[in-house]
C-alpha cells in the first residue's frame, strides 16, 4: 500500500471518530447540564483561588447580545461579608455577585446577558465538582445600599449572586428538587 493510501485513510479514520467523539462529548455536557442542582448542605472547606479564578473564566466568556459583556464581577471570600449578604452561608463559601450596567434602554438585553454569565458560573463550579446555588433575594439590600462596600462600581447595579462552596459528596438525584414535565411546560405548534 502506498503512503498517499495510507495517508487518505488514516484522515478517514480521524474525521470518522472525531465526529463520534463529537457527539459522545455533546451528550456528556447535555446530560451534565441534566443532572446539576442548587444544594443548600454546604461544608467549611474553603474555596480555592485557582477554583475562583476558573470559575470567573467561565463567567467573562458567557455569550451577550452585540458582545457587549455589559457585566462586572464582584468575588467576596470574607465570610462577615458573604454572611451580610447570604446569612445561611457557611464559612468557607464565595458569593460572585454579577452586577450589569445600569442602562433603562438596554435593560433587557443586559438582565439576559447577565442570566448567561450567572448560569456559566454556576455550571463552572459544578463541573469542578463544587456545588453552586443562584440567589436574587438578596439585590435589593445590595443595590440600595451595599454596592460602595462591595465595590460594584457606578452604573452598574448588582442582578445576581452565586454562592460556591465545597460540599460532602451526597447523592444529588434524591437531594434535588422534582422538576416540572416537559409535557406541562412545552408545546409544539
Amino acid at each position: 500500500m502506498n503512503y498517499k493510501k495510507i495517508t487518505v485513510i488514516m484522515i478517514a479514520l480521524f474525521i470518522t471518530s472525531g465526529a463520534a467523539f463529537a457527539q459522545t462529548v455533546k451528550k456528556e455536557v447535555a446530560d451534565f447540564i441534566s443532572s446539576v442542582y442548587s444544594p443548600r448542605a454546604f461544608n467549611t472547606t474553603p474555596v480555592s483561588d485557582a477554583q475562583i479564578a476558573e470559575i470567573l473564566k467561565s463567567g467573562i466568556q458567557a455569550p451577550s447580545a452585540r458582545n457587549a459583556q455589559p457585566w462586572y464581577f464582584t468575588v467576596i471570600k470574607t465570610n462577615e461579608l458573604v454572611k451580610k449578604v447570604i446569612s445561611a452561608s457557611t464559612d468557607g463559601n464565595v458569593l460572585f455577585v454579577i452586577s450589569g450596567i445600569d442602562d433603562a434602554q438596554r435593560e433587557a438585553a443586559v438582565a439576559l446577558d447577565c442570566g448567561l454569565a450567572t448560569e456559566n458560573i454556576f455550571l463552572a463550579a459544578q463541573a469542578l465538582g463544587l456545588g453552586s446555588r443562584i440567589y436574587t433575594n438578596p439585590i435589593n439590600a445590595i443595590n440600595s445600599g451595599m454596592k460602595e462596600e462591595l465595590g460594584i462600581p457606578a452604573g452598574y447595579k448588582a442582578v445576581a449572586v452565586v454562592r460556591v462552596g465545597n460540599m460532602d459528596p451526597m447523592d444529588a438525584t434524591s437531594s434535588a428538587s422534582t422538576r416540572k414535565e416537559a409535557k406541562n411546560l412545552v408545546n409544539y405548534k
